[in-house]
C-alpha cells in the first residue's frame, strides 16, 4: 500500500513540474520548425495584422510612404506589425541552442528590424539598399555593442561581406546558421558564439563570424547554452512570412 501511495505521489509530482516546462514545438520530417503562429511566441500584441498580402502604401503625391498596407485576413500568411510599425518585440517561448535559422521579409522605407539569438545576439534588418562603407549596424550586419549612456558604439560589430539587401518594398530572405557560445562543466565560457553562416537574398553575408559578446545595449549580459529567438519589431513597419527555425544537434 506504501508502494502504491508512494508511486502515485511520483505520478503526480512530475505532472506538476512538467506542467511548468515550454512545450515542445512539432517540428517537420526535416526537422524546421514553423514560426508563423501565434501559439509559439510568448505574446503577440493584438494590433499585429494578419494579412494575404503586403505592399508599400502610397502618400498623398503616390510616392512610396514610409508605411506598409496589408490586405487583411484571419489566419494570413504574412505578418504586419501593426499601423504605425512599432509593436513589442516577437520572442519564442522555447529555447535554442545550435540552429539554423530562414527569415522572409519587407521593409518599409527607412525602417529598422532584426532577428536576435538568445534574445541579446543581433543580425541587422535595415534599409540600406545601394549603401557602401558598411559596418554591422547595416543590413546583414552583426550589430555593434552600444553605449547606452553616450548614445555611442564601443565597437564597429561584424559588417556584412557584401550589401545584399535589396531595395525597401521587395521581399527580401535571410538565412543563417547559428552556434551557441560554449562552456566547461564549471559553467565559464570556453568559446564565444558564431555565426558559422548567414546569406541574404541568396548571397554570403557572414562565414565563421565570431561573436565575442552579446549585441547592443545587451552585450553586458550574462551569456548562456541556449536562450529564446526573438524578431525585433519596433522600429518601422515590417512584413514577416515564412519564418522558421530548425535546431541543431
Amino acid at each position: 500500500m506504501h508502494r502504491l501511495v508512494a508511486l502515485v505521489a511520483a505520478v503526480l509530482a512530475g505532472a506538476v513540474a512538467g506542467a511548468d516546462e515550454p512545450k515542445k514545438l512539432a517540428a517537420s520530417a526535416d526537422g524546421w520548425i514553423d514560426l508563423m503562429s501565434p501559439e509559439v511566441w510568448k505574446k503577440v500584441d493584438d494590433r499585429w495584422i494578419f494579412a494575404s498580402e503586403v505592399k508599400l502604401a502610397p502618400d498623398s503625391k503616390g510616392k512610396a510612404d514610409v508605411r506598409l498596407k496589408a490586405e487583411k485576413k484571419p489566419g494570413g500568411a504574412v505578418w504586419v506589425n501593426g499601423e504605425t510599425g512599432r509593436l513589442p518585440n516577437l520572442i519564442t517561448k522555447e529555447e535554442f541552442g545550435d540552429c539554423e535559422i530562414h527569415v522572409e521579409f519587407l521593409i518599409a522605407k527607412g525602417s529598422n528590424a532584426g532577428v536576435k539569438f538568445h534574445e541579446v545576439y543581433e543580425i541587422q534588418i535595415q534599409d540600406d539598399y545601394g549603401k557602401k562603407n558598411l559596418d554591422g549596424s547595416h543590413m546583414g550586419g552583426i550589430y555593434p555593442r552600444a553605449n547606452l549612456e553616450r548614445g555611442g558604439y564601443l565597437d564597429k560589430g561584424v559588417p556584412p561581406k557584401v550589401n545584399a539587401a535589396k531595395p525597401f518594398g521587395e521581399w527580401q530572405t535571410l538565412e543563417a546558421t547559428w552556434k551557441s557560445p560554449r562552456f566547461n562543466e564549471k559553467g565559464e565560457k570556453s568559446a564565444s558564439a558564431l555565426v558559422v553562416k548567414a546569406t541574404l537574398n541568396g548571397q554570403v553575408i557572414h562565414e565563421n563570424a565570431e561573436v565575442k559578446t552579446p549585441t547592443g545595449g545587451n552585450w553586458g549580459k550574462k551569456e548562456t547554452p541556449t536562450g529564446a529567438f526573438m524578431l525585433q519589431t519596433d522600429h518601422g513597419p515590417t512584413a514577416f512570412r515564412n519564418v522558421r527555425i530548425r535546431p541543431l544537434k
